[in-house]
This record gives structure tokens, sequence and C-alpha cells, in this order.
């Protein structure tokens, strides 16, 4: 059954915030945080920490994994009553990875209504800077904590040809990385930690590349993996063509020629000469 979303009745807004600098926040998500008659969200000292940078004063009703269930009775409850409420998270855009699904859920399954604002959300910068191909992609969000868990997940989606992006907490990226190269193989990595804030980085090569460079890390991690690439075919390219594809992808052309070779199961050096002969000519 359709629904209007902005039919001017009572409803839900889901807000994004920012991900670590606070300028990230569009005007409309400041406007709506003033006026809705409150806001969820799942941590009433993160969310007070936003309020006050920017002088807002709203009542904060906490919203977390733990009494979700709970919550949403009396948000039907308040939107019948024209409460328009506002949901947050503790960074970027409600939902993804967060609370607040299963009062979505309920709202929706009482016709009611339910709003989302675009905003900040972690997993778009990492996959734009990655250099990795940024069409089609798989969202997966976090991995399963135990690892043997984790690998039967990564099993079920090795074959998956799109780019795949995780979400992964620092105390368990090494392990995860490890668990990825012995059941995906070794593939090309985004690693982005802190994105938006001061100390922002981003690790960029092979799995074993970012294990090489990894030490005690801290701070949030997206984490972009390259499709399976084993049964594409590239015999419709010549070799330097097959470079440049990977040049065109953000690679530097030692690792552009490195894999090459790989795929094509030729030296390396030879894909370096067919690159360079057809280089050379277009000079």
């Amino acid at each position: 059954m359709s629904q209007k979303s902005y039919d001017k009745s009572a409803s839900l807004y889901l807000i994004p915030t920012p991900i670590g600098n606070l300028e990230d926040i569009t005007m409309r998500s400041l406007r709506l945080l003033k006026e809705v008659n409150y806001i969820l969200c799942e941590d009433t000292r993160t969310t007070g920490n936003l309020l006050k940078k920017y002088d807002i004063k709203n009542q904060l009703v906490s919203c977390h994994e733990f009494n979700e269930n709970n919550v949403k009775s009396r948000v039907i409850a308040d939107l019948k009553n024209g409460k328009n409420i506002g949901l947050v998270t503790d960074q970027g855009t409600p939902i993804i990875s967060d609370p607040g699904y299963k009062v979505v859920q309920e709202v929706i399954a009482n016709s009611l209504n339910v709003i989302a604002l675009p905003g900040a959300t972690a997993f778009v910068p990492a996959l734009i800077t990655s250099g990795i191909s940024p069409s089609p992609f798989l969202f997966y969000g976090f991995l399963n904590a135990k690892s043997s868990k984790q690998k039967k997940e990564l099993e079920m989606i090795k074959n998956n040809t799109a780019t795949m992006i995780f979400y992964e907490a620092p105390h368990r990226i090494r392990d995860t990385l490890v668990n990825m190269r012995e059941i995906l193989g070794e593939r090309r990595i985004s690693l982005s930690r802190e994105i938006s804030k001061l100390y922002e980085e981003i690790y960029r090569g092979t799995i074993s590349d970012v294990l090489d460079e990894l030490d005690a890390l801290k701070g949030e991690f997206v984490l972009v993996v390259e499709g399976n690439t084993e049964n594409q075919k590239y015999d419709h390219l010549t070799i330097a063509e097959h470079v440049c594809l990977y040049l065109d992808d953000g690679m530097n052309e030692k690792e552009a020629i490195k894999l090459v070779a790989k795929e094509r199961n030729v030296l390396k050096g030879f894909v370096y000469q067919e690159y360079h002969n057809v280089k050379g000519v277009k000079k």
C-alpha cells in the first residue's frame, strides 16, 4: 500500500548526525531537531553534546537495542496523538548497523509516516575514496564476531563479484582480515578509519599489504573489499588495456601490472614491457 510522506500528519523523522566532524549536518536536520516534540537517541550523552553545540534544547528519550521493543509502543501512541518524533543514532544515518529498525517497522505497520533525511553515513566516503570499483557494491555491515561463524559468512559471499563493504571494530580488524585472506584469497582492499576526523587515515593495497601496516589502531573502521575477479574474462582486452582498466580504478602502475600478471598467468616483466610498448607509441 502506498503512503505519502508529506501529508502533514505526525511523522517519525530519521535524522542523520555527523560521523566525526560536527559540521557535517544539514540545515534541515538542525531545524527538525529543534521542531520535533522529542528525539529518540542511542546515547543521550552523545546526542546531548551535538545539541549543545547548536544550542538546541529538546527532550531526549533513550532508544537502544535493549529497550527498543518497549519504546515502540510509546512512539505509536504519540504519533497517533499528533506528535512529531525524531530518531537519531550516535553517528551517521539511523538504522544502518544501528538501533531503530524495530521502531520503524512498527510505525509502518500502523500506517503512520516515516520520513528519512539524507545525510552523513560512513560507508559512502569509504567507498568513493577506496580506488576500488564503486559499482555494483554490496553493503554488508558487521560480520559475526565469532571467528567460526564469520568464516561461514565469508564462504557464502566469496563468489560475489560486487565490491563489498564492511564495518569492523578496532579490536577485531586484524583477525577479520586474516579470515578474509584465508577464505576470499588475496584481494585489493581499502581500510578507512576516523572518517571526517582530524586523524582520518586510509590504508590501500592487498589484504597482506594492509596487515603489514596495521598497528594498535583506534577508531571506527570501514573495510572495502574487491569482489571476486577470478571468473572474469579479459580476453577481449589487450594487456595494455587490461593494465589501463586498473589504472582507471585508482591503482598505481606497479599494482596494476602485478594484478594483470596474476590474472593472465604471465610474468610481470612481460606485462610491463607490453604496457610500456603501447604507452611509448601513444606518446
